[in-house]
């Protein structure tokens, strides 16, 4: 049976979260369907579709399909398909797609991973004409989508606060191929911290910053290595010039250079905020790797981190913005080696047993089938 993974963009390097599990999928073969493609994560390219064929032409198509979901050509050859359901990644994604799911009428399943669900209306809605159209079918979205999919309890709690009907909402954790990510013994670990993210607001790289600096007071040989690239990159360069001994900026890397980078590290930091229009992470891919990596995390209590990243057992929390939390908890691993060890193999056990890749896809199959079961044989609201 085929399924639609709907995303307006395919695929950004760092949304291996879409692709992986679908093409680890056994009962459903994925098609990518979106509005334009990207520089970034390799698709098999018969089974992926794009509106906007990168020229002035496809330019206005994807507006257009974007306004009134007019899109002929494309749907024509998905409409050949015969898919059972679409399955859009993010809410904003799931809103374009209203129009199809209606002529095709087959089953939406819509993905929220983070911002989608936690942004101010007031504030974003007139940042992009996606966002525009996003909170123009918002409450038809919730009448009309079969289920709604959320990364972690926290975006689950965040879309019942907006009226999306718990009913239809489920959590499901999307995991980490932990065979893919297992530490290599061979590889010598060294005093580094590792940030990896995009850099932005909602990452908090500038208290990691700040507590790195209050850290290498005390240990000069702590170094801090940053992966990632965004708006705020320059700003985050010139603080770190200003007040580290000990630092490197590699911008944006493949996941295996991220990999090897998590295999030398001592402690992973993802020090995330909520930003000031609302914006908050779902649950960091990032998280979920590092841990599988045996890279104990230094985090927040922030959004869905707490659901994968144990206080005191696979990791540190410590409260948004808190510096010299950020510090204490880097300084604590760091000078502990037993403690160490403890974390980091809690760490791999974690996610071993909650956050399996393949058991998680096999548990989204099962989501699918359950969402096209006639009335009254499955129950799509079910714990995943």
């Amino acid at each position: 049976m085929n399924i639609i993974i709907f995303n307006s963009l395919l695929l950004p390097p760092s949304q291996t979260f879409i692709r992986d599990p679908a093409e680890k999928l056994q009962k459903y073969t994925a098609y990518y369907v979106g509005c334009r493609r990207v520089n970034g994560l390799y698709l098999p390219p018969e089974r992926t579709m794009v509106i906007n064929q990168d020229n002035a032409l496809g330019k206005v198509q994807e507006q257009v399909f974007k306004l009134i979901g007019f899109a002929p050509g494309i749907y024509r050859k998905i409409k050949q398909l015969d898919p059972v359901l679409i399955h859009a990644q993010f809410g904003l994604s799931g809103a374009l797609v209203l129009p199809w799911v209606r002529s095709l009428k087959i089953p939406l399943i819509v993905h929220y991973r983070g911002a989608d669900a936690t942004v101010n209306k007031e504030s974003s809605q007139y940042t992009s004409l996606n966002h525009w159209i996003y909170f123009q079918r918002q409450e038809t979205l919730k009448r009309e989508a079969k289920l709604f999919l959320t990364v972690s309890k926290f975006i689950h709690n965040q879309l019942v606060k907006q009226g999306f009907p718990p009913e239809k909402i489920r959590s499901h954790y999307h995991g980490v191929d932990v065979d893919k990510f297992a530490p290599d013994p061979v590889i010598v670990r060294e005093p580094v911290v590792l940030f990896v993210g995009r850099l932005t607001e909602k990452k908090g790289c500038k208290y990691l910053i700040k507590a790195i600096a209050q850290i290498q007071s005390q240990q000069p040989d702590l170094k801090l290595v940053i992966i990632g690239d965004g708006p705020l990159r320059t700003a985050l360069e010139t603080a770190a010039a200003n007040t580290l001994k000990d630092y490197q900026f590699l911008g944006l890397q493949p996941p295996e250079v991220v990999k090897y980078w998590m295999n030398r590290a001592r402690i992973m930091a993802t020090p995330s905020i909520t930003a000031s229009q609302g914006d908050s992470e779902g649950l960091p891919n990032v998280v979920l790797e590092a841990q599988a990596m045996g890279l104990p995390v230094v985090s927040t209590y922030h959004a869905g981190i707490p659901e994968a990243v144990i206080d005191g057992e696979t990791g540190f929390l410590s409260p948004e913005g808190d510096v010299a939390g950020l510090a204490e908890s880097i300084l604590r691993l760091f000078n502990d080696a037993e403690l160490w060890q403890k974390l980091s193999q809690r760490s791999r056990e974690h996610m071993e047993a909650n956050f399996n890749r393949d058991r998680q896809t096999r548990r989204l199959e099962e989501i699918y089938t359950t969402v096209l079961a006639p009335p009254g044989l499955g129950n799509a609201t079910e714990p995943a």
